[in-house]
């Protein structure tokens, strides 16, 4: 099948007949289908469904299995509600004739109303930090692990503003303050940001709730996978400008670990919050 290192192929869905559309993965060297590719689809499936006039506010899934990444993914779109101000849309993702993802997405009519935020955390600016991609080679050669991270063709570039734990897996704070942002330009659509967000907003994510303990997944002596995801989307913003994911974890319990995520953007603007519960299984 066709792959694609080209983000925006990726929400060019083939659509197969009314609300049923069919998409290509990303060509990244990856066991399992990226989790932020099946929410960024998925959305892109539901805006496909709704008036221009309308828009995404927030979306809630589940990842139920690990998608193939050598076939397409069919996605299934249920119009559940058409009211007055929003709009509600189901969504879910097949192959092999199984769910492998579900999503249920909200779209708000534009409106004017109360407004308040949280203050940005105060961390070093992007122009200050290294790329990830530069911490990783200059560590390639103590973690093998780290070479495959480098082979893959991600569309965007992060800086943590401290250390990586793949790389040095101390027992810190359960919370991490990484940029983000995609290097190549992106069109003046906001659909396309807010699908790009959804894409990045799963990188690294689950990493927060192992930060307390000392280890990573680059040690293998972990079994994790994404089980649930949420954002909301509150301002307008631009995912191809730098953008600070601050995430932490308040809990981890029951071999599941919690996380929540605000993101900002230069101006200290709460873009967007997140939510996400993993599985982080020690192994043997």
């Amino acid at each position: 099948m066709s792959t694609t290192d080209n983000f925006q192929e990726l929400l060019n869905l083939e659509k197969i007949e009314e609300d049923h559309y069919r998409g290509i993965n990303a060509a990244v060297p990856m066991p399992r289908v990226f989790g932020g590719q099946v929410l960024a689809q998925a959305l892109q499936a539901a805006i496909n469904t709704v008036s221009p006039e309308r828009h995404v506010h927030s979306f809630h899934a589940y990842f139920l299995r690990g998608g193939i990444t050598t076939m397409p993914i069919l996605f299934e779109v249920d119009r559940i509600r058409d009211g007055g101000s929003f709009t509600t849309r189901r969504v879910v993702a097949i192959q092999k004739g199984e769910a492998i993802f579900s999503m249920s997405a909200s779209f708000q009519k534009e409106e004017e109303g109360l407004t308040h935020q949280i203050e940005m955390p105060k961390v070093p600016d992007p122009d200050e930090l290294p790329s990830d991609n530069e911490v990783r080679e200059k560590h390639a050669e103590e973690f093998p692990a780290l070479k495959f991270m480098l082979m893959m063709k991600w569309p965007m570039e992060t800086k943590n503003t401290g250390s990586l734990n793949e790389i040095d897996p101390q027992k810190l704070s359960p919370e991490q303050h990484v940029w983000m942002r995609f290097t190549d330009p992106l069109p003046d659509d906001a659909n396309v940001h807010k699908t790009a967000l959804a894409f990045a907003s799963d990188l690294g994510f689950m990493g927060t709730s192992l930060r307390p303990h000392g280890i990573s997944f680059m040690q293998g002596k972990l079994q994790g996978a994404s089980l649930d995801h949420a954002m909301w989307f509150h301002r307008p913003f631009r995912a191809d400008e730098w953008l600070l994911y601050s995430m932490d974890s308040p809990s981890s319990a029951g071999a599941r670990g919690f996380n929540r995520g605000s993101i900002f953007n230069r101006q200290g603007e709460l873009v967007a919050s997140t939510a996400q519960e993993g599985l982080i299984r020690l192994t043997k």
